[in-house]
């Protein structure tokens, strides 16, 4: 026969074991939760890295005319007047 004690501590554990499985704040929904935790921080590592790279083109924006220069050839096909531009067709 089972005594008021040890029918207690099973009644406890069948507790504790259901809020750890289907309680609020389980094992499932606490997995799921870490994972969207790691995915946002990954997220952020490279936002992160991306304003890094931003702040230092600025930098060299606002100190030397060379990027402006660089920038105005690469993007908008800036040539100046005592250059010849020459354009290789494969």
């Amino acid at each position: 026969m089972i005594k008021p004690l040890q029918l207690t501590l099973i009644a406890l554990v069948i507790v504790l074991q259901y809020q750890l499985w289907f309680g609020e704040n389980n094992r499932f929904e606490t997995r799921r939760m870490e994972r969207e935790l790691f995915a946002e921080q990954a997220d952020l590592e490279i936002q992160l890295a991306r304003n890094n790279r931003l702040r230092a083109e600025v930098k060299d924006l606002q100190h030397g005319l060379d990027v402006h220069e660089e920038l105005a050839r690469s993007e908008l096909g800036y040539i100046r007047e005592d250059e010849i531009f020459f354009r290789v067709v494969e």
